[in-house]
């Protein structure tokens, strides 16, 4: 089986390198529109060699599209467009009510699985691609019914291969998860990261004070703002809802914190932000 990765990223490129273990991936090749990261790739062995978009979707059996998801709303129907019957096309994007709109009358739509592997780093470019990223982790296919049994049960194996649990959700079910889940805690991260920046001017105090908890909270504000931008803005609606929420939460816990006699009710504020220890071990 010939397999095109579109996107050489993080998540692109470390697909590419868990696909190399592959025995049944006779051939991987990549498709870069940035010729630094083009360049990077090869030097870099992640794919066995870099083609052009026409050849690689025309000619390959599975194409991945691990680009940003506005990138990939337009990029998928082109895709689509130009595969043999036979192909499966997969994206692995953080969003994906949008793009299976963008999709849904499509004739080949049947072809194509809408994917989100659960992992990733705060890293970007082919640089940061990793081996085992996705091991004994989860990845989320939507819209199932949507896709060909063939595809699918491709797309599974693919998946389970390279170490990550699958299970099925609706496109849209999974972008309010995500925004509740995943989305929101980029942006906590990136607004923390801004405040602290806007009110502590001196570099060297934020280095020697930024403890693990500090260090821990803003990880994720080192993220692409190019690829978390359309993420945001795709998933817009349900995010409204949970920074809305977010936004009492915090008027509540600041007010807590100024009022003398509130001890108790602080307290209980945080014991009950404690109970996620059931949830996430």
């Amino acid at each position: 089986m010939k397999v095109a990765v579109i996107g050489l990223g993080l998540i692109g490129g470390s697909v590419a390198y868990d696909l190399q273990e592959l025995h049944w991936v006779k051939e991987l090749v990549g498709v870069e529109k940035n010729k630094v990261n083009a360049l990077v790739a090869n030097q870099l062995g992640i794919v066995t060699k870099i083609e052009n978009f026409e050849e690689a979707v025309s000619s390959s059996d599975l194409i991945l599209i691990a680009v940003p998801v506005n990138v990939s709303e337009k990029l998928l129907p082109k895709v689509l467009n130009k595969i043999k019957p036979s192909a499966i096309v997969l994206d692995v994007g953080s969003t994906k009510n949008t793009l299976v709109k963008a999709v849904k009358n499509h004739k080949n739509r049947s072809r194509y699985i809408a994917a989100h592997p659960m992992a990733g780093t705060e890293y970007s470019g082919p640089q940061a691609a990793l081996k085992g990223l996705f091991k004994s982790r989860i990845c989320i296919i939507c819209d199932k019914e949507n896709s060909d049994e063939d595809a699918l049960i491709i797309a599974h194996k693919l998946f389970k291969d390279i170490g990550l649990k699958v299970k099925f959700m609706g496109a849209e079910q999974h972008d309010l998860h995500a925004a509740y889940v995943s989305h929101i805690s980029h942006i906590s991260s990136f607004v923390l990261a801004e405040t602290v920046l806007d009110k502590e001017k001196d570099e060297q105090a934020i280095f020697d004070m930024a403890a693990g908890g500090f260090s821990s909270t803003v990880r994720l504000a080192k993220s692409s703002p190019e690829m978390w931008e359309p993420i945001f803005k795709q998933n817009a609606k349900n995010l409204s809802v949970v920074l809305n929420t977010y936004i009492e939460n915090m008027i509540k816990f600041r007010d807590l914190i100024l009022e003398d006699n509130n001890s108790d009710d602080l307290l209980h504020k945080m014991r009950k932000a404690n109970e996620i220890k059931r949830i996430i071990k």
